[in-house]
C-alpha cells in the first residue's frame, strides 16, 4: 500500500496555488479594465481595494476566522520595501490599462519572468537549467512579436507598463525572500502588504488631485446597478489576487509565479480581442501568441522534469 509523503502533499498545493492565482489574474484584468472604463480615477480604485483588505482580515482575525498574528512593528519594518514595489507595480499597472488594450497590456507584462531571471543572477540566486532559461527567453520573444502587432501604439501606456514590469520583478524577489526566511503566511503578508500602503495610497490620491473628485464621481456612478456590481467585484476580486498571488509566490518561487502570469495570459489575451473592444486581429499578433504559448509550454515540461529528477521516492509499507 502507497503512503503519501509529503513531496506528494506539495506537488498538490504547488498546483492549486499556481491554477488559483491564474484564475484569479485573469479575472482581474478584465474588471479592472471594466471599471476604468467608466471611472479613470486608477489610484482611487486601488486604495479602496487595499482598504478593503485591510478591513477583512483584521476582522477575520478578530472573529477568529483566521490564526494569523496580530501586526509586528519590526515585521512591518521588513515587509514596508514588498509594499513599496507592489503598490507601485500595481498603481502603474492600472493607468497603463486606461491607454493600452488588453492584449498588448498582457503581453507586455509577460516580459516579467525575464526580468525575474535577470534578478535572480544578480543577487547570486542558483542558476535555473539550460531548458528553463531558453523557454523564458522564447516568451520573451513571442511578446516582442505581439507588440509588433499592435496599431494602437500608446507611448505613455507602454511606458506605464514596462514600468510596471520592473516593479512586480522587485516585490516579486521581495515577497518569496519574506515568505522564506520571516516565517510569514500569505495571508500575513497580504495584511501587512495593504495596511503599509494606506499612507502612500492617501498621499497620492491627494497629490495627483484625485481627491476627492474622484469620490464624488464614484457616489453619483454607484446609481449605475451595472457599473456598482463590477465595482464591488474588483474589490473582493482585489482581495483574491492578492491572497493567491503571495500564496503561489511563497510555495513556489518568484519566477513560477510570472510563468502562471504568462500561461493565464494566453487566454486573457485569446478573450482580449473579442470582449471590452479596442484591438484589432494582426498576424503578427496571432504569431507572437503562438510563440509565447510555445515558450510557456516548454518551460512546464523543464520544470517538470527538473521536479522529477530531484523528487525522493514514495515511502511504502510492507
Amino acid at each position: 500500500m502507497d503512503i503519501l509523503g509529503d513531496s506528494d502533499k506539495n506537488s498538490y498545493r504547488s498546483l492549486s496555488a499556481a491554477v488559483s492565482y491564474g484564475i484569479a489574474s485573469m479575472a482581474m484584468v478584465f474588471l479592472n479594465k471594466a471599471v476604468l472604463m467608466q471611472y479613470s480615477h486608477s489610484m482611487t480604485l486601488l486604495t479602496l481595494q487595499q482598504l478593503a483588505t485591510t478591513l477583512l482580515i483584521h476582522f477575520g482575525r478578530s472573529m477568529g476566522y483566521t490564526k494569523s498574528k496580530g501586526l509586528d512593528m519590526q515585521t512591518a519594518r521588513r515587509i514596508l520595501p514588498v509594499s513599496l514595489f507592489y503598490n507601485a507595480n500595481v498603481a502603474f499597472a492600472l493607468a497603463s490599462l486606461k491607454g493600452v488594450n488588453i492584449p498588448m497590456y498582457i503581453a507586455i507584462k509577460r516580459l516579467t519572468p525575464l526580468a525575474v531571471l535577470i534578478a535572480g543572477f544578480f543577487s547570486g540566486k542558483a542558476r535555473p537549467t539550460t531548458q528553463v532559461i531558453l523557454s523564458v527567453l522564447l516568451t520573451a520573444a513571442g511578446v516582442l512579436v505581439a507588440a509588433l502587432g499592435d496599431f494602437s501604439f500608446d507611448l505613455i501606456g507602454y511606458s506605464m507598463a514596462f514600468t510596471s514590469v520592473f516593479f512586480q520583478t522587485m516585490y516579486l524577489v521581495l515577497v518569496e525572500k519574506s515568505g522564506a526566511e520571516d516565517g510569514l503566511t500569505s495571508i500575513e503578508i497580504m495584511f501587512y502588504n495593504s495596511f503599509l500602503s494606506l499612507p502612500f495610497l492617501l498621499f497620492l490620491i491627494i497629490a495627483t488631485g484625485e481627491f476627492p473628485d474622484s469620490l464624488s464621481l464614484l457616489f453619483a456612478k454607484s446609481n449605475s446597478f451595472s457599473f456598482l456590481v463590477i465595482f464591488l467585484l474588483s474589490l473582493v476580486m482585489g482581495i483574491v489576487l492578492n491572497f493567491t498571488m503571495f500564496l503561489c509566490t511563497i510555495v513556489n518561487s518568484a519566477l513560477t509565479t510570472t510563468i502562471v502570469g504568462v500561461l493565464k495570459g494566453v487566454g486573457s489575451t485569446t478573450l482580449g480581442f473579442v470582449i471590452l473592444g479596442g484591438v484589432e486581429v494582426h498576424a503578427l499578433n496571432v504569431t507572437g501568441l503562438v510563440i509565447n504559448t510555445a515558450g510557456g509550454v516548454w518551460y512546464s515540461y523543464a520544470k517538470y522534469q527538473q521536479k522529477k529528477k530531484s523528487k525522493p521516492p514514495k515511502l511504502t509499507s510492507t
